[in-house]
């Protein structure tokens, strides 16, 4: 039976970090979290779980999931954040994957996001599959931060586990809109990097054309007001963030 390790990483994520622990409890033989300094009671909580602490200077999302998977010693990694935790169906399909030694390289899973208080199963946010569950040597993190992605190294067809990741995103709108703001100016600031442009018309042009996609033609209109209150403020999201680069180009241009 191969080994699991479950690697975290972790800021300020007392509220969330304890749930996600404890759902893991029964499969993981390591858990791994690297911590960017928490001034809360991370720390402390992850300590009465026995798992192995470390920090590490925030240098982004990527990189510190990178740093996490380094640091697991088993040969099969479930990467979690700490705002996440297992369904007990998910976790049954794992344990089950784990008894016959984990025969593939590769697993997705459906991830289900609470907001404030209710589960979003439209507005684009489920399935929301993911890469979670993976032999190491299967490849590392990437994509564009603070949006990471696992780049396996070669094409692997995932075997997908029932149940669904379950994801604690907001517990208030204003938490929503604090979110917001951070990671636009991370985004931007990757597409500044990447040399992408802002015109007016993709500024204004694409927050309609994402609201009109989440809300209407992925059936966020059946998520209630929560689906509305999604699709408006990640349509906002879109425009903060072309915004942010608009400003970054022409600050370059000065």
């Amino acid at each position: 039976m191969k080994k699991l390790s479950v690697s975290i990483i972790t800021f300020n994520e007392e509220k969330n970090i304890r749930r996600c622990l404890e759902s893991v409890r029964g499969i993981a033989d390591e858990i791994v979290v690297v911590d960017s300094f928490s001034t809360d009671q991370t720390e402390a909580i992850c300590k009465e779980f026995g798992v192995k602490f470390s920090t590490h200077v925030f240098e982004g999302h990527i990189e510190q999931k990178n740093i996490a998977l380094s640091l697991c010693s088993n040969p099969v990694v479930l990467a979690l954040d700490a705002d996440e935790a297992l369904s007990v169906k998910l976790l049954e399909s794992i344990k089950t994957e784990k008894e016959k030694g984990f025969p593939h390289p590769v697993y997705s899973m459906n991830r289900l996001t609470n907001y404030c208080g209710t589960w979003i199963r439209h507005c684009g946010w489920y399935p929301d599959r993911k890469l979670r569950l993976f032999h190491k040597t299967a490849g590392k993190w990437g994509g564009e931060n603070p949006h990471d992605e696992l780049i396996l190294n070669k094409k692997i067809a995932a075997a997908h586990l029932k149940g669904d990741l379950l994801h604690y995103s907001y517990y208030t709108k204003d938490e929503h809109y604090k979110q917001v703001e951070y990671f636009t100016t991370i985004g931007a600031a990757t597409y500044h990097k990447k040399g992408k442009k802002a015109s007016l018309l993709k500024m204004y042009g694409s927050p309609v054309v994402k609201f009109l996609r989440d809300y209407i033609f992925k059936l966020g209109i059946l998520d209630g007001k929560s689906g509305f209150q999604v699709c408006y403020i990640s349509a906002g999201a879109t425009f903060t963030k072309y915004k942010k680069l608009r400003t970054l180009n022409q600050q370059n241009k000065a």
